[in-house]
């Protein structure tokens, strides 16, 4: 009775393979391409888009080539309006921090600069003075740098050169970086898409954190793994980066982000 009362439509299952293979491909399609992108025969998808044709789920050009329409746009809009990048993610860094046994956080970008809004520990939590709310370095923390590096320059600039300058100030410790070398760091993670830090700002404490972008290719968030350099794997595809750059690239495409090609 269970399954009974669980199992779908068939057909609109069918029908909504079409309306994905068209979501994918950003010119309008003929028939025959959507129709193989589906993996079925144009005839078997032809009613189908004539249906979708009625409601506005597609429209049809002078050609008689088919994109999505009006209804499948105000559907998607209507979702957007509605996500929360944080919440989004939440459910998804319990499970990185197991994977990885590393802590994970989340950062939002506030008005003091990156700012941590959700921590998950793994099984052995990580002793470092690190709590919601805490403030990240633009320049010196693996969070700091993905933010000084994918949001727009005029955002960041004033930040990074008080960040630079305050820290300057301090004799010994390994926060005493030039303006050049914070630069190159940035530079980096907007080459590898992903940040890293080794020791830094704490001694024997390894991070890295990666974006999550909106459907507008905006950065809202970042991801941040971090740990003992004991247990921290620091390859750039290791058993930590691998799977935090699979995480935020997941919560990215339920925000309607679309990776280049």
């Amino acid at each position: 009775m269970e399954e009974k009362e669980r199992r779908g439509i068939q057909s609109f299952e069918i029908g909504t393979q079409l309306l994905v293979a068209l979501a994918r491909h950003v010119a309008p399609m003929p028939l025959k391409d959507i129709a193989k992108a589906a993996g079925m025969s144009a005839g078997k998808a032809h009613p189908y888009l004539v249906t979708f044709l009625k409601v506005g789920f597609v429209t049809q050009d002078a050609s008689g080539c088919y994109e999505l329409g009006p209804l499948a746009l105000q559907l998607g809009l209507s979702r957007l309006q509605r996500l929360d990048p944080v919440k989004e993610a939440s459910p998804l860094i319990e499970g990185l921090a197991a994977e990885t046994e590393q802590s994970i956080a989340i950062a939002v970008w506030g008005n003091l600069g990156p700012t941590i809004v959700r921590l998950e520990e793994p099984i052995h939590p990580l002793h470092v003075n690190l709590r919601t709310g805490t403030v990240m370095s633009l320049a010196h923390t693996a969070t700091g740098r993905l933010f000084a590096a994918f949001l727009p320059p005029k955002v960041v600039e004033r930040l990074i050169v008080e960040d630079v300058a305050r820290q300057s100030g301090r004799i010994g410790g390994p926060l005493q970086l030039t303006r050049a070398e914070v630069d190159e760091a940035v530079a980096e993670t907007r080459r590898r898409g992903i940040s890293r830090t080794i020791g830094q700002p704490i001694p024997g404490i390894n991070a890295f954190s990666a974006p999550v972008f909106d459907s507008a290719g905006n950065m809202v968030l970042g991801i941040t793994a971090m740990g003992p350099e004991a247990t921290f794997d620091n390859d750039w595809n290791g058993k930590v980066a691998t799977p935090l750059r699979a995480c935020a690239l997941e919560v990215s495409r339920r925000l309607g982000f679309v990776e280049a090609a």
